[in-house]
């Protein structure tokens, strides 16, 4: 299984341009990035959060940190929080942990993204798997993913 079988389906039948890449096993974004030849600013993690009674999915480059805070006011949301590796494999059961692609209409999720990943023109993300990845145009996976673009994160150099 190369990429989670629904998300390949909803990337042949919208007719999307992708290229799967295999790579070894690994666990980090980063180090993904480094796999798959991506630079960490057009790596996109996806971090799964609570959000106000409710859960979503959150996009962001792989050498940025999720500031909860700052989502928090862009959304205009009280409580926001990461969500556990439980709440993980209850809402993706069909993807090894950590490793959900950034679509949340796959897992009835809205999908917030960091403007950040929209200063590069391509994107690359898990497959479902520690060991697939995809990638494609930002201007293909805004298309296909429906993402809000908010502010919520900030790079790892940042202080706040």
């Amino acid at each position: 299984m190369p990429i989670l079988p629904r998300l390949q389906r909803l990337l042949d039948e919208a007719d999307a341009e992708y290229q799967i890449l295999h790579h070894p096993e690994d666990f980090r974004a980063r180090t993904t990035a480094a796999d798959t030849h991506t630079p960490p600013a057009e790596f996109a993690k996806t971090v799964l959060l609570w959000i106000d009674g409710g859960y979503a999915l959150a996009t962001l480059p792989a050498d940025h940190f999720v500031a909860l805070s700052r989502l928090a006011r862009s959304i205009e949301a009280d409580t926001v929080r990461l969500a556990s590796e439980f709440e993980m494999n209850d809402l993706c059961p069909d993807c090894e942990t950590g490793a959900a692609p950034p679509f949340g209409e796959l897992f009835e999720l809205t999908t917030y993204a960091s403007p950040a990943l929209a200063r590069d023109e391509l994107i690359t993300f898990n497959g479902g798997s520690h060991r697939d990845a995809v990638r494609m145009s930002w201007t293909e996976y805004v298309r296909l993913a429906h993402p809000e673009i908010v502010p919520l994160s900030r790079h790892e150099e940042e202080r706040t």
